[in-house]
Parts: C-alpha cells; structure tokens; sequence
C-alpha cells in the first residue's frame, strides 16, 4: 500500500462518544418534533447533509440554520479539548519515516479538520473534507475518490480506516481496501478488514503492505 487514508472522528481524535451523547441527548430530541432517529443512519455523514436526510423523514422543530448551529456551537469547544485517539501520533510518525502518503478524508468541515491537524500538528499530505466535493458526502464513495487523486494514488493502493458503517461503504465503493476500527459490529462486517485498537491496527496495515 502507498497510502493510509483516515477519517478523522473516533479514528484520529476522540470525539466519537462526545458526539453519539450530544445528538442522543440534545441535537436529536431538540431537532425532531416526532420520531426518534436511529443514530445509526447518520453516524458519519455530514451535519448539512444530516439536516436533509432528518428533513425527509421527520417533522423538524428547528430550521436548517439552527440546527446546523446545535452542530457547530458543541464543535467550537470539542475540537479545542479533545485529546488524540490512543496510539495515533505513533502510527503516524511510523508510517511517515517509511514513506507512505496520508490523508484525513472526513465529513466534518474543513475548518474543524483543519482545527485538528493544526493543533496537534499532524503530518500528513491532505484534508479532504466531504464540503470539498463536487458530489455527494458519505455513504457515497466521492470523498474517498477525492482524496486518492489529489495524493496521486490509485484506489487499489490505498488503504481506508474508518469507524463508521457510512465511512465503510464510501471507501469500500470507491475500490479502497477498508479496516473498520474500534469494533463496530456493523462496520467490521461491511469492511474488508477490523482492528478493534491500535495494536491492531498497526498489525492489519502491515499485513496490507503499510509499513509501520
């Protein structure tokens, strides 16, 4: 592989918990007049495009700019505090001393994923954030497509981890070799391959031709 391609909530930064609790007990119940969305559905997809879908299926008790700021005001502190996900800065500087291109593919907004990589001063070669795209966000695999052109390299020899059954299906249907991580059941059985941590991980993208 000549490329580790990473989506940024719950695989760099840890963040995933904070916003699963915030749309459960805040975003959600304050959005949606009736129903209760499954989180599921919208794990991974982008806030704008999570407006929308919500829209078509549900009676909404907010308008689309207040309930994208429900999204951006719990951003503005959470991306200031959250802490990298265990075993990350490792992996990376590994993967940077042998050569392998990276690239944060995300549907969080290019200035919160630019937030993160300035912050912790990641080391990587690109920000691709769904917002970015000419096309549609993830489930679709267009972002993932994105981010191996402008790194220069083929789908086939790239490598995709994500922890999210909608990341899964983009990279999967953008012909990217995907490893679930963090142990979701549903995205482990969409991916090709699952780490549940990153001892793992680091075994899975060696075994793939990562150098780590």
């Amino acid at each position: 592989m000549d490329a580790v391609l990473f989506d940024m909530d719950g695989v760099i930064v840890d963040t995933e918990e904070f916003w699963r609790a915030r749309e459960r007990d805040v975003i959600l119940p304050t959005a949606v007049a009736e129903g209760t969305p499954d989180q599921a559905e919208i794990r991974g997809v982008n806030y704008r495009e999570t407006y929308d879908y919500l829209a078509e299926r549900y009676e909404m008790a907010v308008d689309r700019e207040t309930f994208l700021g429900l999204y951006e005001s719990a951003a503005a502190d959470l991306y200031a505090s959250a802490d990298l996900m265990p075993g990350f800065r490792d992996l990376l500087a590994a993967l940077r001393d042998r050569g392998v291109r990276v690239a944060v593919v995300s549907s969080s907004p290019p200035a919160w994923i630019a937030q993160v990589v300035d912050r912790f001063d990641l080391d990587v070669d690109a920000t691709v954030s769904t917002e970015d795209v000419d096309g549609s966000g993830k489930p679709e695999p267009d972002v993932y497509l994105a981010a191996a052109d402008r790194i220069g390299v083929d789908t086939a020899n790239c490598v995709a981890v994500e922890d999210s059954p909608n990341g899964v299906r983009a990279a999967t249907r953008a012909g990217i070799p995907t490893v679930a991580y963090g142990g979701d059941p549903e995205a482990s059985a969409l991916a090709d391959y699952a780490a549940a941590d990153p001892e793992a991980l680091r075994a899975v993208l060696a075994e793939l031709g990562a150098p780590t």
